[in-house]
C-alpha cells in the first residue's frame, strides 16, 4: 500500500485544515489509519487513529476536541481535519496504515505503511 498525504500548509492560529491521505489501493479499507507528527527537533508522536471499519478512533490528549480523524473507503482516503489550530501545532504530518491490532494503535511501530509527511506552520 502507498499513502500519498497532503493538505499541510500556513496558516494562523484558529484557522483550520484538513489534511488528506490518499491509498493506493481497495485493501485500505482493511487497515487501521493513523497520524503521526514531528516537530522541529522532536520525536515523532501520536495524533489520531481510526479502526479499519471506521467505527472507533482514538486522539492524542493534545488535540482531542480540536481535530477528527474519519476515512472514506469508497475513496481509500484517510482524512484529518484539524479546526482551531495552535503554533503548538506546527509540525510535519505523517498518515500511516497498519493491520496489527488495535490496542497498539498509538505506537509508530504498529503500522507497516507511511506516507511521505505534509507540513503544517501555524503562526501567531
Amino acid at each position: 500500500v502507498q499513502l500519498q498525504a497532503s493538505g499541510g500548509g500556513l496558516v494562523q492560529a484558529g484557522d483550520s485544515l484538513r489534511l488528506s491521505c490518499a491509498a493506493s489501493e481497495p485493501t485500505f479499507s482493511n487497515y487501521n489509519m493513523g497520524w503521526f507528527r514531528q516537530a522541529p527537533g522532536k520525536e515523532r508522536v501520536f495524533v489520531a487513529a481510526i479502526r479499519w471499519n471506521g467505527g472507533i478512533t482514538d486522539y492524542a490528549d493534545s488535540v482531542k476536541g480540536r481535530f477528527t480523524i474519519s476515512r472514506n473507503s469508497a475513496k481509500n482516503t484517510a482524512y484529518l481535519q484539524m479546526n482551531s489550530l495552535k503554533p503548538e501545532d506546527t509540525a510535519v504530518y505523517y498518515c500511516a496504515a497498519g493491520r496489527t491490532v488495535w490496542g497498539s494503535r498509538t505506537s509508530s511501530a504498529a503500522y507497516n505503511y507511511w506516507g511521505q509527511g505534509t507540513l503544517v506552520t501555524v503562526s501567531s
